[in-house]
């Protein structure tokens, strides 16, 4: 492994394969699980660094795809690096700009040598290779980077996940010859669908190629919850056991503990900021919806145990906030999820110290009105 980086596992349930751990970077150690909230741009939307700092955060996420268009990576590199740029001080993830392109981009082209598309902008002609994704994480200066993949939505015939898991890993290999810092990490991209021997592969292939954290993608884009736990059920024993596991683009505070419980270390997801600006809190006993007229009168924080700033206000006054159009609304609301988020992980890594992993789940599933999924 990369001296500059190190993987600490501190502790494993005896039950499951919950484990807690440390992750050691440039910028800081990450003690996992982790949840890391995605700034795509820079900036985690609506919310300044010192109160993104208070909800617990210890690592962020920024975007190749949308930092290289906007305002180009020359720029961030000449201004310092991303760390200087933004005014976060502990560690930053990058996305290839994978997903980006499969999701945003218009006009998109796979070929071997790279993804070709018009950008979601301005509809001007782009190209992303391995290489290419490589130059502009490196000129970002964060402290993961990961590899180019080729993402796919599901369902999709075996053909076409094939195609795309094994120019993944093509692309992986070439990922890792084109990178030249020390001091950034990057990691492999386990893909295919949800085929146990398609995954199974890919991680093989991936840990042969040797990266310092490998992580799962593909998932969360289609398929029920469901058959995403099944599929990192089998892929998660064909992962190195001394390297961080990053589940891609997940997930719902129900993901996040079933798949704590099958072996993920880091996540990463849009939904506590995306519902935040939409008026949806996360609590312990399930979503609650604030524009909803039987918080008119309502005087209670919308959680007492919570210390974000949203909860020292009225569920009166939140939801005045967001009747009025009023920005702070959404901010509020974005700072209260990504504080639920931070402590729901926070409790995971005590409970796994602690012994209590199992109870710990349980009810933490049985507030939001699930059972644990044993498959």
């Amino acid at each position: 492994m990369n001296p500059n980086f190190n993987f600490d596992i501190l502790a494993v349930d005896a039950n499951s394969r919950a484990r807690r751990g440390a992750f050691h970077t440039p910028h800081g150690i990450v003690q996992t699980p982790a949840f890391m909230p995605i700034g795509t741009v820079g900036s985690v939307k609506g919310i300044e660094i010192s109160q993104l700092e208070a909800t617990g955060s210890q690592m962020i996420l920024g975007n190749t795809y949308h930092l290289s268009l906007r305002p180009g990576e020359d720029v961030v590199a000449k201004l310092g690096g991303l760390h200087q740029f933004c005014g976060w001080n502990g560690p930053i993830l990058t996305d290839s700009g994978g997903f980006q392109i499969f999701s945003l981009a218009k006009l998109l082209k796979i070929k071997e040598e790279g993804a070709y598309f018009r950008s979601h902008i301005d509809g001007r002609a782009l190209t992303l290779t391995p290489e290419r994704s490589v130059e502009i994480q490196e000129a970002l200066g964060s402290d993961v980077a990961m590899v180019l993949d080729h993402v796919v939505g599901l369902p999709n015939p075996d053909k076409v996940i094939r195609d795309a898991f094994e120019r993944t890993i093509r692309w992986a290999k070439r990922c890792r010859d084109a990178h030249t810092r020390e001091d950034q990490a990057q990691f492999g991209i386990v893909q295919g669908g949800l085929s146990r021997e398609m995954r199974v592969e890919s991680a093989q292939k991936l840990a042969e190629i040797g990266f310092e954290g490998y992580a799962i993608g593909g998932l969360s884009v289609g398929e029920p919850p469901e058959d995403m736990y099944r599929t990192i059920e089998f892929t998660e024993p064909a992962m190195p056991t001394d390297r961080p596991r990053y589940l891609m683009g997940v997930g719902t505070p129900r993901d996040l503990i079933e798949c704590i419980h099958r072996g993920v270390d880091l996540f990463d997801c849009v939904m506590p900021t995306r519902n935040g600006r939409n008026a949806f809190a996360f609590t312990d006993n399930g979503p609650m919806r604030m524009r909803n007229a039987q918080y008119i009168e309502d005087p209670r924080p919308i959680d007492e145990t919570c210390p974000c700033p949203a909860c020292k206000r009225s569920r009166a006054y939140i939801r005045h906030l967001f009747a009025a159009d009023e920005m702070l609304g959404p901010i509020l609301l974005s700072i209260h999820n990504i504080t639920y988020y931070q402590r729901l992980v926070s409790r995971a890594r005590d409970a796994i110290v602690n012994g209590t992993w199992k109870e710990f789940r349980k009810e933490r599933l049985a507030g939001w009105g699930f059972e644990p999924f044993n498959s």
